[in-house]
């Protein structure tokens, strides 16, 4: 495994609670008023897995800019500048041991896990779909974060809680046409977010899922393209399908969905756990076409 490390001088920052807001019971562990983010003070040490490109590298840069060190995992691409990075396949349980020696080397601890990896998987009806490709999506999408959480709870234990953030998708909650694969792996990441935390919050450790809707980018530009294959529709028809789901008539950013993140993370979401939260424009509906209206009806 290859690492790369960009070591520049990282921007520590922290965000005091006002104490003119008044009395505040402050969220415990054990007794003992909880060292971490929901304590007082902006998370300083992040993870971020496929941070190099789309969301996760918004992510990272707005944790960056937040004054935080961020550790990136992706297989491929350059982090942020400020950031440091693992190349790695996080749908692999060895390298993602090592993944957690560079992150206590790098880090020297964790304070919040950013679950962003993820592939867009197959597209078309499931009568056709390659059962390989069923597989990488499930290992990508789901493996990795159960991977993930699974090494981050000890670490966050350790400084008395944290924060995990898994990014699903308006797809993890509604029917997502010729999209099975990536819709019920994103279904996943909703009830794995909503179980742990139940299980971790005694912990101090809040888990938190998003769901972001449709990102304009790279990567919408594909699925678009891969829709309009498989469909036999054209690729403009679909891109206006996709606007017209949302009330908000329009594609998010991906610095729309780092920003919620980011709060997330903060001591001004310190009690808020176990939520699936959309950032989306007012998703209506996933349905952009008709079997019987398209070629392979």
């Amino acid at each position: 495994m290859r690492r790369q490390h960009v070591d520049l001088e990282p921007r520590l920052g922290f965000r005091q609670i006002d104490p003119d807001r008044g009395h505040r019971t402050e969220p415990t562990v054990g007794g003992q008023v909880s060292d971490n983010a929901s304590a007082g003070h902006s998370p300083s040490r992040i993870l971020v897995t496929g941070g190099t490109s789309g969301i996760g590298r918004a992510v990272v840069q707005a944790f960056l800019d937040d004054g935080a060190r961020v550790h990136v995992a992706d297989i491929a691409g350059t982090p942020p500048e400020g950031a440091t990075m693992t190349f790695t396949d996080v749908s692999d349980e060895g390298a993602v041991d090592e993944l957690f020696d560079d992150v206590e080397q790098q880090l020297g601890g964790l304070e919040v896990l950013c679950n962003n990896v993820g592939i867009a998987g197959p597209t078309g009806p499931i009568e056709d779909l390659d059962v390989g490709d069923w597989d990488q999506t499930m290992a990508v999408n789901v493996r990795s974060m159960f991977l993930l959480c699974r090494r981050a709870v000890p670490l966050l234990q350790r400084l008395g809680g944290g924060s995990i953030l898994n990014t699903s998708s308006t797809a993890g909650i509604t029917g997502y046409p010729m999209r099975s694969a990536y819709a019920a792996s994103k279904w996943a990441i909703v009830g794995l977010g909503a179980t742990l935390a139940m299980e971790l919050g005694e912990l101090g450790i809040r888990v938190n899922t998003i769901c972001p809707g449709s990102v304009g980018g790279e990567r919408m530009d594909r699925v678009i393209a891969a829709e309009a294959t498989a469909t036999g529709v054209d690729a403009d028809e679909i891109r206006a399908g996709y606007e017209n789901q949302v009330s908000m008539r329009t594609f998010v950013d991906a610095e729309d969905i780092a920003a919620m993140a980011v709060f997330l993370a903060s001591p001004a979401a310190r009690f808020v756990n176990g939520q699936t939260i959309s950032v989306d424009g007012g998703l209506e509906t996933l349905r952009n076409t008709w079997r019987t209206n398209t070629s392979f009806g």
